[in-house]
């Protein structure tokens, strides 16, 4: 039990109060943010293949 309460508080005392998001919604706004800059930096190249 020990072990435990030693293991929950391994985070400074400045950070013990700041929520941390999961880890999901991390990967998921990474893949967002890739999906469109890189629709923005081959706008041109995409649009030809419509046309």
């Amino acid at each position: 039990m020990n072990d435990k309460e030693n293991n929950e508080e391994l985070r400074p005392s400045k950070m013990r109060g700041v929520a941390f998001p999961k880890a999901k919604y991390g990967v998921i706004a990474a893949i967002i943010i890739i999906v469109v800059v890189n629709l923005i930096y081959y706008k041109d190249f995409l649009l030809s293949l419509i046309n």
